[in-house]
């Protein structure tokens, strides 16, 4: 908020505009009378100007006290008057600012005939203040309910933003927990079963390796036990069927996206076994989404897919040139939020952004973990 739009400076402006205000009246009614009667003025002035001041009686006090004062002395506070109608405007209460008004009007017949807004042209600039104390009310509330609305709608979008962030993130945590579930099962599974094949023989082995293999096989097992409990509450019971718990590779990705029709470029360097398989499983989701991405948003164009799996780190750059959008794309907006939480999780950072000429870019580094002898 800007100095000159916080409360303490508008308070304060307003009461230099209404000590304004009376000492005009002051002035004005000194042209007319002299001592007490002007005096008596310049009180109610004050009394008034004191009530519009304080906010807990801007509406209630101050419009009573304006009517009494305008129907003594007319035309010589009208001013007070007309800023009460505004107060009045502003609060959405202008069937009581107009009965103000004409209380006001009607009464100043009875009131002080030297000050009257009957006489002459008077009652002509009286009801143009008044008016436009009105209408500038009106404005300035209508004004104000649309800043607060706006305000009020800018932080849901912002709420909602963040929910469906943290919504993707978490998502994403689940989808990385799963497939790690199913590759570390399939893997535990194949220790146990091969410790148990060896561990039928045991008649032919020797006592201290039979005894390894039991142990090994134990443990394998309930390893796998504990890894279904830990993770496998993270499948949604609800969603389809995960996909084969393989590590899925790039190269059948692009195979069936160049079924589907997309003009896709493959470039493999190192073998995929050398990377770690948590990068693998990185790469076809970056891969899936960077070609997702092209279909929805440059339909046509060509892609050019790169993945390095060579140490240290695995590197995967996909870019596609400028295209049309297609007709039908739905775009969440938050498959980039779910990659970005994938690639920091394994350390790595992930760039996604315009490439030049129309064209974008997706990009990931993961470095791969050191070796456990220290050896590069």
């Amino acid at each position: 908020m800007t100095w000159w739009r916080s409360p303490v400076w508008a308070t304060l402006g307003r009461a230099l505009v209404l000590a304004f205000l009376v000492s005009a009246i002051h002035r004005n009614s000194g042209q007319l009378w002299d001592g007490r009667e002007q005096l008596a003025v310049t009180v109610a002035a004050v009394l008034c100007a004191m009530s519009l001041t304080v906010p807990q009686l801007r509406l209630s006090v101050a419009p009573l006290l304006a009517v009494g004062v305008t129907a003594c002395w007319g035309w010589l506070v009208d001013l007070l008057l007309g800023v009460v109608m505004f107060d009045l405007a502003v609060a959405r209460r202008t069937r009581f600012a107009l009965l103000c008004a004409g209380l006001a009007l009607v009464g100043n017949l009875a009131g002080v005939r030297a000050a009257s807004v009957w006489v002459g042209q008077r009652w002509l600039s009286t009801l143009t203040v008044l008016l436009f104390g009105l209408v500038l009310g009106l404005w300035q509330g209508n004004r104000r309910r649309l800043v607060q609305t706006l305000a009020g709608q800018v932080e849901q979008l912002r709420v909602e933003t963040r929910l469906r962030e943290d919504a993707a993130r978490a998502a994403e945590r689940s989808r990385i927990a799963a497939e790690m579930h199913d590759v570390l099962a399939h893997r535990l599974s194949l220790i146990a079963l091969h410790t148990g094949v060896l561990a039928t023989r045991g008649a032919t082995l020797p006592g201290p390796v039979a005894d390894r293999l039991a142990i090994l096989r134990a443990t394998s097992v309930e390893a796998l036990t504990d890894l279904r409990e830990v993770l496998g509450a993270l499948h949604d019971p609800q969603a389809a069927p995960a996909d084969a718990p393989a590590v899925r590779e790039v190269a059948a990705l692009v195979a069936d996206a160049r079924d589907a029709g997309q003009q896709v470029a493959l470039t493999v360097t190192g073998r995929a076994a050398d990377a770690p398989t948590t990068h693998r499983l990185a790469a076809y989701r970056i891969v899936q989404e960077a070609l997702t991405n092209a279909r929805k948003h440059a339909d046509g164009s060509p892609v050019d897919v790169r993945v390095d799996y060579r140490p240290p780190a695995t590197l995967v750059e996909v870019t596609n040139g400028a295209g049309t959008a297609a007709t039908v794309a739905v775009d969440s907006g938050y498959g980039l939020v779910g990659l970005r939480e994938r690639v920091t999780a394994l350390g790595g950072h992930l760039d996604a952004g315009p490439a030049g000429t129309g064209s974008w870019r997706l990009a990931a580094r993961l470095p791969h973990p050191a070796p456990k002898d220290g050896r590069a």
